[in-house]
């Protein structure tokens, strides 16, 4: 089978580009036009090419960004490639996929989870709470949930705004799975008020806090 060529990739994506895709994308700063479910279909037929996606990110472009995400091998970039991605993510998209779909399955998490926590740059620690909040929900061992919601408690209401959502979501995540700190993250949330008037479509979730926790801790209890 004939390797697919970048120039080939990005033929394709121009042909899946949608005006109005791109400007509701562009609304929350995502500078593509590409249809997410076609994108998922493009990956699946490249399968796992690990070459190229390093080019397709090299590229620069939001769209093929996306697509060098799916088509990688997590465990082949090394903890200052996966450093060097994250700061060059831009949009909030990229840095969403790269961090879901790519450093959560590499061996290098936990070093780059301390490391960006700690980022003085809002998005990046966004990067770091993002991980820290699937520590909370599947490995809390060794976490200080109690300095965690003392930082929540301090920061959340004047963090920039991906900061503050991923604030947010560990706040909300610590109540939903940790039954002894649940008033005070239900409190923590009633009192900042965060997110609190955010607009959320019929039948979603509220990602106000309170409203969040009791929502899935009521669905946990069936």
């Amino acid at each position: 089978m004939a390797e697919t060529t970048v120039a080939e990739v990005m033929a394709e994506l121009a042909t899946l580009e949608d005006p109005k895709a791109r400007a509701v994308n562009e609304k929350h700063g995502d500078d593509h036009g590409v249809n997410l479910t076609k994108l998922r279909a493009v990956a699946k037929r490249l399968k796992t090419q690990q070459d190229l996606a390093v080019e397709l990110w090299a590229t620069g472009d939001t769209a093929a960004r996306l697509l060098a995400l799916l088509i990688c091998r997590p465990k082949a970039f090394g903890r200052d490639e996966l450093d060097a991605m994250v700061r060059d993510a831009r949009t909030p998209k990229v840095q969403d996929w790269l961090v879901n779909y790519v450093v959560k399955k590499s061996p290098h998490v936990e070093d780059l989870r301390l490391s960006w926590f700690a980022d003085s740059d809002p998005v990046i620690a966004s990067a770091g709470w993002a991980l820290t909040t699937e520590r909370v929900a599947k490995k809390p061992d060794g976490l200080d949930l109690t300095g965690l919601l003392d930082v929540i408690e301090a920061e959340m209401k004047k963090a920039p705004d991906r900061l503050q959502w991923a604030m947010n979501h560990c706040l909300a995540q610590i109540g939903i799975d940790h039954a002894e700190h649940r008033a005070r993250a239900i409190d923590i949330g009633e009192r900042l008020q965060v997110l609190k008037d955010y607009p959320t479509p019929p039948n979603c979730t509220s990602p106000f806090a309170p409203t969040w926790i009791a929502e899935m801790v009521r669905r946990q209890a069936g």
